[in-house]
């Protein structure tokens, strides 16, 4: 791990953030059906599965997973310097009238946010939209707030943080990578 690294949890600690991001759901929207999931590719979608798994256990029914790709509803497609890679979206199931909770690693900007909001709307008209993020990092570009957070993180713009989760990545971890030079803020 470089200098510039920082461990923020491990697998311990972020299958806590989980546990208590479902029970978050639970305690909001209780009974209501239908209670569906969907992951932004590529990390929303194994943490949007293990907490279908934790809310399938409470409600003692499954809870749909889906996988939105947002690739072609970024607005900053036409600055990228590559084509874009594809990795399709999977939803298979019906989104009107469903309580869709919308899954994803890190809130940062809030454009990723609102790409994802266009795909799932392009699905259908669905009875309420809500976020969950593991991280909520800051620097909002656009009016987004996240419904359901793991964890907030004070950042610099020009730091990262990796929520990294199996199977898409060897571990499960959330690191903070400080740009070089950076000085953190006094709280």
């Amino acid at each position: 791990m470089s200098p510039f690294e920082e461990t923020l949890c491990e697998a311990e600690g972020l299958d806590l953030i989980l546990t208590r991001l479902a029970r978050d759901i639970l305690d909001a929207c209780g009974q209501e059906a239908p209670l569906r999931l969907v992951g932004v590719r590529s990390r929303g979608v194994p943490i949007a599965e293990r907490l279908a798994v934790r809310l399938g256990e409470s409600l003692g029914r499954e809870v749909p997973v889906g996988a939105i790709d947002i690739t072609l509803y970024r607005d900053d497609l036409d600055t990228a310097q590559r084509w874009p890679v594809l990795r399709g979206t999977e939803i298979d199931f019906d989104v009107d009238d469903a309580q869709i909770i919308l899954v994803d690693d890190v809130l940062y900007t809030g454009r990723t946010t609102r790409a994802a909001l266009n795909v799932v709307c392009d699905l259908g008209r669905p009875a309420r939209v809500r976020l969950l993020t593991v991280i909520d990092r800051g620097h909002r570009e656009l009016p987004i707030q996240a419904d359901f957070v793991g964890m907030v993180v004070r950042t610099a713009r020009t730091d990262r943080v990796r929520v990294q989760v199996t199977p898409v990545d060897p571990i499960d971890q959330i690191v903070l990578v400080r740009s070089p030079g950076h000085q953190p803020r006094s709280a």
